[in-house]
């Protein structure tokens, strides 16, 4: 299978340098990247520090002056250069790197013209760019995830957060009533399957997002769940999920009453 053609869009006014190779390595796992441009101002010294990174990175800049204040000239210089690849054919998708929910319109325009369009973000990105894009990647989590996480001291407590509980408690509804939906009536769906859905759905989920590296050690790690792997005839494993049964309540036997009672 060939890989997509991708061009890879940044906007450099609210996205920091510190994640180029998490956008890089992103887009990689879609396609390669015949295009990879940054739109800023680059007359701004706040821009500087991209300077090194676009170097090593062969990412081009694309020097667009903000003619006044208040306006935003980056945004507009970004859409029509996506429109100018969108009409050459020369790519199959799009990353659209940005915060800025400005850019919503743009990717559901790509969307209708059959383009793949990944967005990439900050966690701060607004709900309506995040859904109009195919899938969306929240770029400050994938950071945290990548990077080795500190020695805890020996006497702190473990954190808990309620926020986390209230996520996983929600996700694992959801996937029971994925799971549901898809059952053929043995009760077992293929996870890749479940996993289709579950993007398509929500663009923005990730299995990094709640600290599990692949699908299948996501859905495993719900006690309500199980995960199986089967090999199919050619030899080729293959997982399955299902929603666990819950053992059957025994009943305490009820004590039979004395036929014979003692008379007065």
């Amino acid at each position: 299978m060939q890989d997509l053609k991708l061009a890879i869009l940044i906007d450099a006014d609210n996205i920091s340098p510190k994640y180029v190779k998490v956008i890089l390595d992103e887009a990689a796992s879609f396609g390669v990247a015949t295009a990879k441009r940054i739109y800023g101002d680059w007359s701004d010294v706040r821009l500087k520090s991209w300077k090194d990174q676009l170097l090593n990175n062969s990412i081009i800049p694309i020097q667009q002056y903000s003619y006044t204040t208040g306006k935003n000239a980056t945004d507009s210089a970004m859409i029509i250069d996506a429109m100018d690849l969108l009409y050459s054919g020369s790519v199959d998708g799009f990353c659209i790197v940005s915060s800025d929910s400005d850019f919503t319109r743009l990717a559901a325009r790509l969307r209708e013209s059959g383009k793949l369009v990944i967005g990439m973000g900050e966690s701060k990105t607004l709900g309506p760019f995040v859904k109009a894009c195919d899938q969306f990647k929240y770029l400050d989590l994938l950071l945290d995830h990548s990077e080795p996480e500190p020695e805890p001291a020996p006497d702190a407590a473990p954190v808990s957060s309620d926020d986390t509980a209230i996520n996983r408690d929600s996700m694992c509804r959801m996937l029971r009533g994925l799971i549901e939906e898809m059952d053929d009536g043995t009760g077992w769906v293929r996870t890749s399957r479940v996993g289709d859905q579950l993007i398509k759905r929500y663009p923005d989920f990730d299995v990094r997002n709640f600290g599990s590296k692949s699908l299948n050690k996501f859905l495993a790690s719900f006690p309500e769940l199980e995960v199986e792997e089967r090999l199919l005839a050619n030899g080729n494993p293959i997982q399955f999920v299902c929603i666990k049964k819950t053992a059957p309540v025994r009943k305490t036997p009820k004590r039979r009453k004395t036929a014979a009672r003692n008379k007065k």
